[in-house]
């Protein structure tokens, strides 16, 4: 039951005075102004204690405010005598800046010192141990710098200059080997190429048979033509598409008379132009004898003749099977093969095995004036770079990840080149950490779920690095408008050059051992002198950490 405040003086009233009902009826009446002077003094006394309650109680609620306002408005370090702390922390971090630069002086003397050692040795087999040297002292020297960086930030102008102090934090100077990069371009020694004169005489051909495989054996196998034909003096004559790919949608041929200043390459068109109504190959000389003579089966030779080509029957030059390739010479070839015959065919020669040290060398083994003589076309060429430009930009890593059917073809290999893809993922962040590179193309054949999971374990100092496809035709973007315009959108073998095309032009170039598309990409690299010092197969020196058993 709630009270008022009058009851509660009532109450207080009864405690100072005592309520004696006897006591003040025999009271004389005189005394009553007496007592109103007493309780008046009470009134008083209890008003004046209640007072000084409420000033402690509005005192304890401004106090804390007071401080706040105190704390906020005023120079708190200006009221106590902490500037000897202070002074001690700013010679503390001046004495960090001191050691660091001292550490830096030391690293710089490190580097310019094993830069000139590089300069001067000429010892190959510790090239790779001291570019790891190197590039650790780099980054010890980059993160010198930013902790120098970060200590001297409390210590800078408000308008961003150079304080005093700081000017003396300044770099000193890096040597010539700077620019040093573990991941720069491979010294092709150019100076040191070993080459031979294309001069055919221009009524004598070699005719090409290429039937290994898929487009990349094919290229290859045209290239070893060109070196047959060089040496025997003749005319390449290029496969009909009818027989072989269609090489026009991903070649430029008349780019390899350009390069040699004469007619070395012609058509099966022009060579049937040039020859009337008589195709004939005058002898089938055929370097591999086994499995079958000319490696050639009894499909594409009715193909062949489909075309009003006739020829003599097969004749062996040498017992040789693709399985056992011989080493073979530049003489044993003109020995073997020189004929005053029109029209000689020699067969498939993707097997082939002579002088391989030559035909390897960058821009191969015949003298041009181009890098490479097999390249892809004009149209591809410009695809990939509008493509680089919109997705990729300069600096990047290209991942030949080869997956379809290569499961049971690495297995039956020793070692095995099939990778679990967490072990595939662990080797690719190793290069990308040593290129530092931002970004992966990716040419594949894996389906999504392996792509997926791939993409999902790239991951470097807690970022993922992404794997960027070729997107499926999207009319708003233009970097393939050159393509649609000239019919080649969605042809295979134009979309398997234009990745080839992409991968060749990257900064570092991850391979699928085994693979003769990676062996392709390769060469253009090496022959664009693109090819780098972190190029490699994947995982390259570790075999897979789990194998299943074969069939």
């Amino acid at each position: 039951m709630e009270r008022d405040s009058s009851s509660d003086e009532e109450e207080d009233r009864q405690n100072l005075i005592p309520q004696n009902d006897d006591v003040k009826h025999h009271l004389p009446s005189p005394r009553r102004s007496a007592f109103h002077i007493d309780d008046l003094h009470s009134t008083v006394r209890r008003r004046f204690a209640l007072l000084h309650f409420n000033k402690r109680y509005l005192l304890a609620v401004l106090l804390p405010l007071l401080i706040l306002v105190l704390y906020f408005s005023t120079d708190i370090h200006s009221l106590f005598p902490s500037h000897l702390r202070f002074d001690r922390m700013r010679e503390s971090e001046l004495r960090a800046l001191y050691l660091l630069r001292q550490q830096q002086l030391g690293l710089f003397t490190l580097w310019n010192t094993s830069q000139l050692r590089t300069d001067n040795n000429s010892f190959a087999p510790s090239t790779a141990l001291l570019d790891d040297v190197k590039s650790a002292v780099l980054k010890q020297i980059s993160l010198n710098k930013q902790i120098q960086q970060v200590l001297l930030s409390p210590h800078r102008p408000a308008n961003g200059s150079v304080s005093e102090s700081e000017a003396d934090f300044q770099d000193p100077s890096f040597g010539a080997g700077y620019g040093f990069n573990r991941c720069r371009k491979v010294d092709q020694k150019l100076n040191e190429r070993r080459t031979i004169e294309w001069k055919p005489k221009s009524n004598k051909y070699l005719f090409a048979i290429c039937v290994s495989g898929q487009m990349s054996n094919h290229l290859i196998c045209l290239e070893k033509h060109m070196f047959f034909a060089a040496l025997l003096n003749r005319v390449l004559v290029i496969p009909s598409s009818k027989v072989d790919y269609q090489y026009s949608k991903v070649l430029d041929i008349e780019h390899v008379n350009k390069c040699l200043g004469r007619k070395v390459v012609v058509s099966f068109e022009e060579f049937s132009e040039a020859r009337k109504n008589h195709m004939h190959i005058d002898r089938v000389i055929c370097y591999f004898s086994q499995p079958q003579p000319c490696y050639a089966d009894d499909d594409h030779i009715k193909k062949l003749k489909s075309l009003g080509i006739s020829m003599g029957k097969p004749e062996p030059a040498w017992v040789e099977d693709i399985k056992k390739p011989t080493k073979r010479t530049v003489q044993d070839v003109q020995s073997k093969f020189g004929s005053d015959d029109d029209v000689i065919a020699i067969g498939d020669v993707f097997y082939a095995d002579v002088e391989q040290d030559w035909v390897m060398q960058p821009g191969g083994p015949i003298a041009h004036k181009c890098k490479t003589l097999i390249e892809p076309s004009r149209l591809i060429m410009l695809t990939a770079q509008r493509f680089i430009q919109t997705f990729l930009g300069k600096n990047f890593i290209s991942l030949h990840f080869r997956r379809h059917g290569f499961l049971k073809f690495c297995n039956v290999k020793t070692p095995s080149c099939f990778f679990p893809i967490p072990q595939a993922a662990d080797c690719i962040i190793r290069i990308v950490e040593k290129a530092n590179t931002p970004v992966i193309y990716l040419s594949t054949d894996a389906a999504e779920s392996e792509t997926s999971l791939l993409q999902s374990l790239v991951v470097l100092n807690g970022k993922a690095v992404p794997l960027v496809k070729r997107p499926p035709r999207n009319s708003a973007e233009k970097w393939d408008a050159l393509l649609y315009r000239h019919g080649l959108e969605d042809d295979s073998q134009v979309e398997a050059m234009l990745d080839k095309t992409i991968c060749a032009m990257s900064s570092v170039f991850i391979g699928a051992p085994g693979s003769t598309f990676t062996e392709d990409i390769l060469r253009l690299r090496k022959d664009w002198r693109s090819a780098s010092m972190c190029d490699q197969y994947l995982c390259q020196g570790e075999e897979p950490n789990f194998i299943a058993d074969n069939e």
